[in-house]
């Protein structure tokens, strides 16, 4: 999902992004070899992207969920805000790093039932905390301790859900390419949209 109106702003480099995201775009390239083309554009403002690389790293190191629960998160989220590059990413993440089952991954990106009971619980939970706007009904947080998880936990959903707005409302504006090596799991979002200022590729 694309929003009709597309910022100018272009993709700063290690050589020419302020001190602060310069250490940013420094971290991705070391850790993972490449600066995606999400950092680079989200490092426009420093601000944003040190905000969206610290409460990445926390969710990541502190949720409680595991790697495949953490990806069922973020691409439930992803899907949700009909980010095409999240969606891509993770999903490409989610096969390569965090050994999520591609029929987990596939049923999220097809918006169709997750074929586990606990994971399944939790997309839902996520889904709703997202269309709801944090306002869960008693039965649907119920639903979701009943499969396992912590009241805290919807804490760090809500860290998860305020890290994914970070990255998908960015890319919505920006129209961010998908890199090369994420374009194996690109994913267009299908639904038609009420709003007069989203154009869906």
């Amino acid at each position: 999902m694309r929003a009709e109106y597309k910022l100018k702003l272009t993709a700063k480099t290690i050589e020419d992004a302020a001190p602060k995201a310069r250490a940013g775009l420094q971290q991705a390239q070391e850790k993972m070899g490449f600066i995606p083309n999400m950092y680079a554009r989200m490092a426009n403002s420093p601000g944003l992207f040190d905000t969206y690389q610290q409460g990445y790293a926390v969710f990541r190191a502190e949720s409680g969920f595991t790697p495949v629960e953490q990806e069922v998160v973020f691409l439930t989220i992803s899907r949700v805000n009909g980010c095409e590059y999240c969606m891509a990413a993770h999903s490409f993440v989610a096969d390569k790093m965090s050994n999520v089952p591609g029929v987990v991954t596939d049923a999220i990106r097809n918006d169709t039932e997750i074929p586990d009971e606990r994971l399944s619980a939790l997309g839902k939970f996520t889904q709703i905390m997202v269309e709801r706007h944090g306002l869960p009904k008693t039965s649907d947080v119920e639903a979701f301790l009943a499969a396992g998880y912590t009241e805290r936990q919807i804490l760090e959903i809500i860290l998860a859900i305020s890290v994914k707005t970070l990255s998908n409302y960015a890319n919505h504006l920006f129209h961010t390419p998908v890199d090369a090596i994420f374009a194996s799991r690109t994913w267009e979002d299908l639904r038609s949209s009420g709003y007069q200022n989203v154009a869906v590729k």
